[in-house]
């Protein structure tokens, strides 16, 4: 009926299936199309159904034909708001005696076949006003309301096939359905064909299906007004027929099913003399019968111009006077399909000279083993035909005319030819067929095709070969030399087994280039040049990235679906100047930055302002990503990201210039609160207090220790050790005992004892650096003594103190051991700001921490 796809309805959603029938959605494709289908789907395969009136097969053709409604072409199931859609409801095979009264007012196809309804109420589809097509085949319909389509006007498609109904002169229903385009009433119970005067309300009728036992002159009067498309007259109980009887009959096409008895001549005679176009099904041709031939040959002026034999049974002399007879008459297309051919010939049986247009043989099958394959295929190569076809048979091989052939079409889809086709062998040479130079067009599609280059010799002598079509073969390219003919114009190659290397061997004429479903990775840039390529299929391969078009600048069209496309690179298309229509949809695209530009170019925004603007083709529903998880299924034209995720010299200024910024910042606080010293000093503290804790002393070390530290300094510095450095070290908030030479030296030593026997006595040596330090005698002896003393007691055991800011170059040389130690010690400095004084005893107190053994005893004061 038409193209149909799935569909989910919401006015169905929790209904079952019993309740509603199965939904699906149409597209509505061509007038021809939706004529074919619905013809397969009211009369079925002639050579299973027209003759065979068993429930069963009809059972089986309805169910096929509703499983493929559901699930044929998945990809088109994207629509656009320009398509029309069919809402089917199946209620087929449901056992029903009754049409159901809760039907969906929405419903615009009802199949009620398959169901034993006895008869057609007035009432019955009252609800269901925008019902177009309805199928109430196999039932037991013995009777119709005049009213019961009243409620239907937009009735188009009515099928009432395999029923009950017993008089054509009385159907008074359709009186009210004077839309109708289609009407089938073959396999009811009519005993005469006389159709009433209701048919000629029929306006609109298009393709009528009668049966009937008999025919007489006048019985289609009433449809002389009528114009159809095609008559179909299913007659396996015909037992008379009135010479004549098909007069005042308005069709351009008549398909008769025949009952293989004397009435056939004068029906097939009245048919010939009245159409344009015949088929005639089901003939048995096998007796003595040759009326056919007879016919032919009688009526030298008939009107048929194509013949169609359609499951025929006929022996091969039959077959080949019947070809020849229809040769020789006025009939310029002859089609058999569906024919079994007996007694299948042992040799050459040529064919008579003819203008015939066009012959096609379609499904044709022989019944014995035992014949000459070449004999057979000599006797069609050799007609005088412009087009030949032989379709869907299991040949092998074809052979070459024996003279120069005047065909310009050849057409063996679907066969089992092989690399062979039409070249001979003769004294174990191959010899190339030459008498084909006529044929434009050569179509090899669905064969056991293999070798690319063998194939181009087989037709390099077609020298007129504009079209070759040899898709859906098992074809592969060795890297030999291919000989073309020069005129090729439209090459398809798809379906095959071909990589990249294809394309060292394509005609250089070609125009239109077809290489989808192979195996190609991608294009080479050195490549023979196609110059005047201009579409370029290349969908269903494996392509990682867009092709160079250096080999084809004059390419318009590129096909890229359904490959291995992930982030396309844009800049490849400025190698195709020309190009104007680009397919990459169903691609797996990664939606990252690398894809930005591409998503740019869907957008409308061509290749930066330097190329014009390139269409995509189903932009953008076609368009998704597959990673990453984010993103998926979404389309390219929702996915976005910031421009400065994607630019590397963005990123880096958006972080680098905060960042700077924010140090250059925190760089004038810490110049402005001074907060290197405080953290210097902190961390000091935290050493101190680290090492005090951890630093394990051993009794024997501390034994004669009786001072925290020693003191050394100049006397111009007293001044500061009295007022600032005891108090905060000796005093409440200190604790320490500390040794300074003014109070703790014993008279009468000299003053080298004293310094040595106070290193000696004190844990660690406190120096106060200051210029007057430098410049005292004395302090450089107690730098030296108190030196010696840290091999002893560790690295620890000096502290120095800066009192102020004291530079290297003031340093005298012998101090070298200062300057040692200035530049491996950290020292601490005086802070002048009265802030940061309490932090400063803080750490000297922390340093100087110990626990001693004995206190000092200061007798010698007293």
């Amino acid at each position: 009926m038409t193209a149909f796809h799935m569909f989910a309805s919401s006015q169905l959603c929790g209904k079952s299936w019993s309740e509603r029938g199965s939904l699906i959605d149409t597209k509505h494709r061509d007038k021809r199309d939706q004529e074919e289908r619905t013809e397969k789907l009211r009369t079925g395969h002639p050579k299973t159904h027209h003759f065979k009136s068993h429930r069963t097969e009809m059972t089986a053709l309805t169910a096929f034909l509703w499983a493929v409604a559901m699930l044929v072409d998945v990809h088109h199931c994207i629509h656009s708001s320009s398509e029309i859609h069919t809402i089917i409801v199946n209620l087929s095979s449901k056992n029903l005696s009754f049409v159901p009264g809760n039907l969906l007012p929405s419903s615009e196809a009802l199949d009620l076949s398959q169901n034993n309804i006895h008869k057609l109420r007035h009432e019955d589809f009252k609800v269901t006003t925008r019902l177009r097509f309805l199928n109430l085949s196999w039932n037991v319909l013995e009777e119709i309301d005049p009213e019961t389509f009243h409620p239907t006007p937009l009735l188009e498609s009515l099928d009432l096939s395999h029923n009950r109904l017993q008089n054509l002169s009385d159907q008074r229903f359709l009186l009210v359905a004077q839309n109708l385009t289609f009407l089938d009433l073959t396999f009811n119970l009519f005993q005469t064909m006389t159709l009433g005067e209701n048919f000629c309300r029929l306006k609109k009728l298009e393709r009528l299906g009668l049966g009937a036992n008999t025919i007489r002159v006048e019985d289609f009067l009433n449809i002389t007004n009528v114009h159809l498309q095609t008559l179909t007259l299913l007659l396996e109980n015909l037992t008379a027929y009135e010479s004549g009887g098909l007069r005042g009959i308005q069709a351009e096409k008549v398909r008769i099913g025949l009952t293989n008895k004397p009435t056939d001549r004068h029906l097939i005679a009245d048919a010939l003399l009245m159409f344009d176009e015949v088929e005639l099904m089901g003939m048995n041709l096998k007796g003595k019968s040759r009326y056919l031939v007879e016919l032919l040959k009688e009526r030298a002026a008939v009107k048929t111009s194509h013949l169609y034999l359609t499951d025929i049974v006929i022996l091969w002399w039959q077959l080949t006077n019947t070809v020849n007879a229809v040769l020789q008459s006025p009939i310029s297309q002859l089609s058999i399909s569906d024919v079994t051919i007996d007694m299948p010939p042992y040799h050459d049986t040529l064919p008579d000279q003819s203008h015939t247009k066009l012959f096609s043989a379609r499904r044709a099958v022989v019944s014995s083993f035992l014949f000459s394959l070449e004999a057979l295929c000599n006797f069609f190569i050799n007609m005088h035909a412009e087009h030949l076809a032989i379709t869907e048979t299991s040949i092998i091989h074809m052979t070459c005319p024996k003279w120069p052939s005047k065909v310009r079409q050849l057409d063996f889809s679907d066969c089992a030819l092989t690399d062979t086709v039409f070249s001979s062998v003769e004294q174990h040479v191959t010899v190339e067929c030459t008498t084909l130079n006529e044929v434009e067009i050569l179509v090899l599609r669905g064969n056991n095709l293999k070798n690319l280059q063998t194939l181009s010799k087989r037709v390099q002598h077609m020298s007129s070969l504009s079209h070759l079509d040899l898709s859906l073969n098992s074809l592969i390219y060795n890297d030999q030399v291919c000989h073309w003919p020069l005129r090729i114009v439209h090459l398809n190659l798809s379906s095959n087994g071909l990589s990249e290397s294809v394309f060292s061997c394509l005609p250089n004429s070609t125009v239109i280039l077809d290489l989808q479903n192979n195996q190609i990775t991608n294009v080479p840039e050195t490549l023979l040049a196609l110059g005047s390529l201009l579409a370029l299929d290349l969908s269903a391969n494996r392509l990682r990235d867009l092709p160079v078009c250096t080999g084809f600048p004059h390419l318009i069209y590129l096909l890229l679906r359904e490959n291995s496309l992930h982030a396309p690179s844009v800049s490849v298309l400025e190698t195709c100047p020309v190009l104007k229509v680009l397919d990459a949809s169903l691609n797996p695209f990664t939606c990252t930055c690398a894809l930005r530009n591409f998503r740019d170019l869907g957008a409308g925004n061509g290749l930066g302002g330097r190329s014009p603007r390139i269409q995509l083709l189903h932009w953008p529903l076609r368009y998704r990503c597959s990673y990453p998880d984010d993103w998926k299924k979404s389309t390219l034209e929702a996915f976005n990201i910031p421009e400065i995720a994607c630019n590397i010299s963005l990123l880096a200024a958006a972080i680098l210039c905060p960042a700077v910024a924010i140090i250059l910042v925190i760089m004038t606080l810490c110049q402005q609160l001074d907060i290197p010293w405080y953290l210097g000093m902190i961390w000091q503290w935290a050493r101190a207090k680290h090492r005090a804790r951890t630093q394990q002393v051993r009794p024997e070390d501390l034994e004669g220790v009786v001072f925290h530290a020693f003191v050394s300094y100049s006397q111009h510095d007293a001044d500061w050790i009295k007022g600032q450095l005891l108090p905060n070290l000796e005093g409440s908030g200190g604790g320490l005992h500390i040794c300074r030479h003014e109070r703790d030296f014993i008279p009468g030593k000299t003053i080298v004892e004293n310094i040595i026997r106070c290193v000696e006595r004190s844990r660690r040596c406190v120096f106060v650096l200051s210029g007057n330090f430098v410049r005292s005698e004395w302090c450089h002896y107690e730098l030296y003594f108190a030196s010696h003393q840290q091999l002893s007691r560790g690295s620890d055991s000096v502290i120095l103190v800066l009192l102020e800011p004291l530079p290297q170059y003031m340093i005298p040389s012998k101090y070298y051991q200062l300057k040692a130690m200035m530049s491996r010690h950290t020292y601490l400095e005086w802070p002048q700001d009265r802030g940061k004084q309490r932090l400063f005893w803080a750490n000297l107190r922390a340093a100087l921490q110990a626990d001693l053994p004995t206190a000092p005893v200061r007798e010698m004061e007293d």
